[in-house]
């Protein structure tokens, strides 16, 4: 599986799915809403490591930890 498909996969599965809804999500996580629907793609997006870190830095994970989490 392509590692941009798995870790957006994952951010959309666990994470997006339990916000309230996807402009939550991104204020929550000070990203734009627009990089929320392409989370939600089923192709995934190559997303910059600059907003992956703000994702995590919003959830209070590291990097290292989140991509444990994900098993990379």
């Amino acid at each position: 599986m392509d590692i941009n498909k798995k870790v957006c996969n994952f951010i959309a599965k666990e994470w997006v799915s339990e916000s309230k809804s996807n402009r939550n999500f991104a204020l929550d996580h000070n990203i734009d809403e627009k990089t929320v629907r392409k989370l939600l793609q089923s192709d995934g997006y190559r997303i910059p490591l600059k907003t992956l870190s703000k994702i995590c830095e919003a959830r209070e994970v590291s990097l290292e930890d989140f991509f444990k989490q994900i098993k990379l």
